[in-house]
């Protein structure tokens, strides 16, 4: 497996803090990095691969849809619009030299309409996704899509429903990013739910329950660690938790506090802890 760590930690964009935390990151056992790209306009993607490749860092690109935009909206012109958000995205992530894009990327995160999602927008889904498939393919990528906990999203919640979701997709290079944080919330085993998703598991994020150092919560890691390896998955375990004071970013995702004393705690322990489990049998 290879180990990663979400820049969101200390930063909501690649920023001259996280280019000098580099090498730590390196030094301190990580294989590789997830950036974040919400926004095209000032992503360099250029200055993302030179400064990985000279760390000897791989990297992950995690992204959402922004502007309002929506795969599953029903205005013919926003669907329109938000499959080539995704594509221009998809693009930047390939230059930036990601194998792996990743996240939420169905309907905004935060939107809640006070309904279930309609057979509609499921088929919209379905179908904005296959329609990717051909950049995907071209690029040598990876689309994993993450199921969000309740309060983040209407629309795909569950181990389950996401399978399902891939099944109908049916595209070799879409599967499912399955990430603890919000299975620990939407899922009656976490274990199970990682073993629902089976052949579609792409991408993982290793997530504590209240974003903490991986392994000082009451996510059950025995149980994921074990169904990692019953299905043989040997792709990125990625860190993900957001910055103490990132604005609009820490907003959306809920962080009212210092979660830990540092940042660099939730990347540095965490990540002896997932090798530690990873090697018993």
């Amino acid at each position: 497996m290879k180990f990663g760590a979400n820049t969101l930690i200390w930063s909501g964009e690649y920023d001259s803090r996280v280019q000098r935390l580099l090498p730590a990151i390196k030094e301190n056992g990580f294989d590789g990095i997830e950036f974040p790209l919400f926004r095209l306009e000032g992503f360099d993607a250029a200055a993302v691969r030179k400064d990985t490749e000279a760390a000897g860092l791989e990297c992950t690109v995690a992204s959402a849809l922004t502007g309002g935009l929506s795969l599953i909206s029903d205005d013919a012109d926003t669907r329109a619009k938000a499959r080539q958000q995704l594509k221009d995205k998809l693009n930047a992530a390939t230059e930036a030299g990601a194998k792996v894009f990743c996240g939420p990327m169905y309907s905004p995160v935060g939107y809640l309409p006070g309904r279930r999602r309609t057979a509609d927008e499921w088929k919209q889904a379905v179908e904005g996704f296959h329609s990717m498939g051909e950049t995907l393919t071209a690029n040598g990528m990876v689309l994993a899509i993450e199921p969000l906990n309740r309060f983040e999203t209407y629309f795909l919640n569950t181990a389950a429903d996401a399978a399902r979701l891939c099944d109908q997709i049916d595209h070799p290079n879409i599967g499912i990013l399955f990430d603890t944080f919000h299975a620990n919330i939407e899922e009656k085993d976490i274990a199970a739910g990682i073993r629902t998703v089976g052949r579609h598991l792409r991408h993982v994020h290793t997530c504590e329950n209240d974003r903490g150092i991986p392994g000082s919560g009451h996510v059950e890691w025995s149980g994921v660690f074990q169904a990692l390896r019953d299905l043989r998955y040997d792709g990125w375990l990625t860190i993900e938790s957001f910055g103490f004071n990132i604005g609009d970013i820490s907003a959306a995702a809920a962080i009212w506090r210092d979660i830990e004393k540092t940042p660099e705690s939730i990347a540095f322990e965490g990540v002896k802890f997932l090798k530690e489990n990873v090697r018993r049998d």
